[in-house]
């Protein structure tokens, strides 16, 4: 089998590449320079017409979309149970937490990030961000208290839904409702940050899981 992760650090691309170092699998990494418009490139967008990181080729298949790419990992290598078998009572919670982080969680914390892109009008961009500020906020207490007297998002055993949780969280610490200002979160947040492959994939990655730290103090004083 082989596999080819077309990434950039800190990006969407980063729940598939921790996804495939749980996995154990045997595969490639290939930077896609974001700095200079890689993923706008021909040959890239041969991959993934939308222009967009992460892409997973996998027998010479492409695929794009990040939480496909994590589902696709999974089944792949169910042997990991990263998701629960088919007829298990974790298996639509599995999709329905994980369309959650995909569809709600990502898209408002782009519209945090990228305001610009949903208004014409330059002078609506800080209300646009601070609207997602509260947004963000009632979700994050949403996941909040799913995780409360739980070890990962859907009980006992983490799974993709978990990796996909902390690329997310990654991306948000800096923002007025940090993840790590809600107590589960927190907590949970500070366990993942210790696992072995999210340790690993982070220090390829340059990603500083001593943040997670630095930040429970700030909100615990």
């Amino acid at each position: 089998m082989s596999i080819t992760l077309f990434y950039y650090p800190r990006s969407a691309s980063l729940a598939p590449h921790l996804m495939l170092h749980h996995v154990q699998a045997d595969y490639q990494l290939k930077l896609v320079d974001k700095k200079t418009d890689s993923q706008k490139s021909a040959s890239y967008l041969r991959l993934n017409p939308t222009g967009r990181i992460p892409t997973l080729v996998m027998d010479e298949q492409p695929i794009f979309e990040s939480a496909a790419i994590c589902i696709h990992i999974a089944e792949s290598f169910a042997d990991f149970r990263l998701i629960p078998e088919l007829g298990q009572p974790l298996r639509p919670l599995f999709f329905q937490w994980l369309t959650y982080l995909n569809n709600t969680l990502q898209n408002e914390l782009m519209l945090r990030f990228y305001p610009q892109r949903h208004t014409s009008k330059p002078q609506q961009v800080e209300s646009i961000k601070q609207a997602q500020e509260q947004r963000l906020g009632d979700i994050w207490m949403v996941i909040d208290q799913q995780l409360c007297n739980k070890r990962y998002l859907l009980g006992d055993e983490l799974t993709a839904c978990d990796y996909f949780l902390f690329m997310l969280a990654t991306w948000s610490i800096d923002l007025q409702y940090s993840p790590l200002s809600f107590a589960n979160l927190r907590g949970y947040l500070q366990r993942l940050a210790r696992n072995a492959t999210i340790v690993a994939v982070c220090r390829i990655e340059g990603i500083d899981l001593t943040r997670f730290d630095s930040e429970r103090l700030r909100y615990t004083l």
